[in-house]
């Protein structure tokens, strides 16, 4: 028998003011509160981050260190997505989501007065690793936070669409990151943003906060809370709960690997991978690159809009299915698109022109200070200039470029070699015609990332019984963005250094993509959820 709250509707049906109250005041603080949580990643994939608090003097260790430290911030949302999920069925949406907001802001701001590790050595990183710690236990409360409040105002048939906005302020927050990131490159001088100025969009977050809680601290509570408040019908224990729910255990392993850990994947290849792929393989100039990116990612937020709404018509799970579909089919020719378009003369030169690295044993560790043999020095050097190489098995170290022996392994010889073959390692910026070839591929992976991010909010809403949806939404939801997604960077970044293809970090996306199809395709149904609640 259904219970009141999995039967109730709305006193009355909001009026479009209301529903444009209850969706720009959440919307806005999920940008805020995104962006809090990217603009890390937006100085990360510039180098910044690693040279100011990972200082190791390599750069590719530097990368990688920082891109762990963006890890951490995910791997704790799920930690957070069980303390403020089990709040949230307790106590109520709205002042669930007005705490991780506010958690949120004070550890970014946070963030811009930390010493760098010149100045206190390795007590930089471990402040830093403190405060990311912090915001993955904030927005792990954020999101479902948000999502289900708009969803339990939607009126039937709209929540597609109304949470849609949701979704898409997401990407706002990464476009949002870059935008501040660039009004204060453009604001300073490149020596005043190298040495403080880029503290200045962490130190921002606090004005964000501040209009974040006088847009939120005014709405109501969600009326399906209400109704199951008033009938007594809150959950005791909304963790337990989660795992003990007739037929929850099946909603929540689709929820984690075929929809959280499918969509996490395809959204950072198409927002920070690509803005890593082109400031650092292909590099691009880094302002023309964080341009290209967010020009890229705002053009494309109105995917999210349009499948959120026709999901509303065709289904949830339609659109997501598509999606991962044609994820498998394009994913590598984007970018191979935008490797093409982005630096021609070095494409053309790895193309016509291969490194080779041979040796007797050519084993190379990304992490470590010192490779162990010479032919895993010249792997680290290559790597550091981003040229892409093959490997081989020869008595002796070597390397050869477009077949022609190098006449040593110096590095001096190496990069005359590089020269010679066409390999021009300068920062480019790339022609009109193929900024537009680059900026057609991102908003082709936005689309992709559109079909299956669109709807999700509400299909989340809805997989879920709302007696402890909040807790049994956000569990997943966060272990599969925070794990399979938050360590995409790092896990890209590093098979990249290791194989020395620069498309090959894009095998991870792929694979999870793969399995979250066959989950998905397999195992959600649409009558599984509840639409009526």
């Amino acid at each position: 028998m259904a219970t009141v709250a999995e039967e109730i509707q709305p006193e009355h049906e909001p009026s479009k003011a209301e529903m444009r109250q209850v969706v720009t005041a959440s919307s806005l603080g999920t940008v805020f509160e995104w962006y809090d949580f990217f603009i890390y990643g937006t100085l990360a994939a510039s180098g910044i981050i690693g040279r100011t608090f990972f200082a190791t003097g390599n750069p590719v260790m530097e990368a990688l260190y920082a891109w762990a430290g963006f890890a951490v911030g995910f791997g704790f949302r799920p930690l957070g997505a069980v303390l403020f999920g089990y709040l949230g069925d307790k106590l109520g949406r709205k002042y669930t989501f007005l705490v991780t907001i506010t958690l949120m802001g004070i550890a970014t701001a946070g963030v811009g007065f930390v010493p760098s590790y010149a100045s206190i050595g390795a007590a930089a990183p471990a402040i830093v690793i403190g405060l990311r710690i912090l915001q993955g236990l904030a927005l792990g409360g954020e999101y479902g936070g948000a999502a289900i409040y708009v969803s339990e105002h939607s009126p039937k048939g709209r929540a597609g669409y109304h949470t849609s906005f949701i979704q898409a302020s997401v990407g706002g927050g990464f476009v949002l990151s870059l935008i501040v990131v660039l009004g204060t490159r453009f604001g300073t001088t490149p020596e005043t943003f190298e040495a403080w100025g880029w503290r200045l969009p962490f130190i921002f977050s606090i004005a964000l906060l501040a209009i974040s809680l006088w847009m939120r601290v005014k709405l109501n509570e969600s009326p399906v809370f209400r109704a199951m408040k008033e009938a007594g019908e809150t959950a005791k224990n909304p963790f337990l709960e989660s795992f003990t729910y007739p037929g929850n255990l099946k909603r929540l392993f689709v929820a984690l690997f075929g929809i959280a850990a499918g969509l996490t994947v395809i959204w950072y290849t198409a927002t920070f991978s690509v803005l890593s792929f082109l400031q650092g393989t292909m590099r691009v100039d880094t302002v023309t690159a964080q341009l290209l990116a967010g020009g890229g990612a705002a053009a494309g937020l109105f995917w999210f809009i349009l499948f959120g709404k026709l999901s509303d018509r065709i289904g949830r799970k339609k659109p997501i299915i598509i999606g991962y579909g044609f994820t498998l089919l394009l994913l590598f020719p984007l970018f191979w698109v935008m490797g093409s378009a982005a630096n021609p003369g070095l494409a053309d030169a790895a193309r016509n022109a291969p490194v080779v690295v041979s040796g007797p044993d050519c084993s190379y560790d990304p992490f470590a200070s010192r490779q162990k043999d010479t032919c895993g020095q010249l792997l680290d050097y290559l790597s550091k200039k981003g040229v892409p190489y093959t490997k081989a098995q020869t008595p002796s170290a070597a390397v050869a470029i477009g077949e022609v022996p190098v006449i040593s392994t110096e590095p001096a010889d190496i990069d005359r070699a590089l020269a010679d073959a066409g390999y021009n390692l300068d920062r480019v910026v790339p022609s009109a015609g193929n900024i537009v070839l680059i900026l057609l591929a991102i908003v082709a992976l936005a689309a992709l990332s559109g079909a299956t991010y669109g709807p999700v909010a509400a299909l989340l809403a809805e997989l879920f019984p709302p007696r402890i949806r909040y807790s049994s939404m956000s569990i997943p939801y966060h272990v599969g963005t925070g794990y399979f997604g938050g360590f995409l960077p790092l896990i890209s970044q590093y098979m990249v250094a290791r194989s020395g293809d620069p498309y090959s970090g894009l095998w991870y996306t792929w694979i999870v993509v793969a399995m979250a199809l066959l989950v998905t395709l397999f195992f959600l149904k649409e009558s599984d959820l509840y639409k009526n609640a």
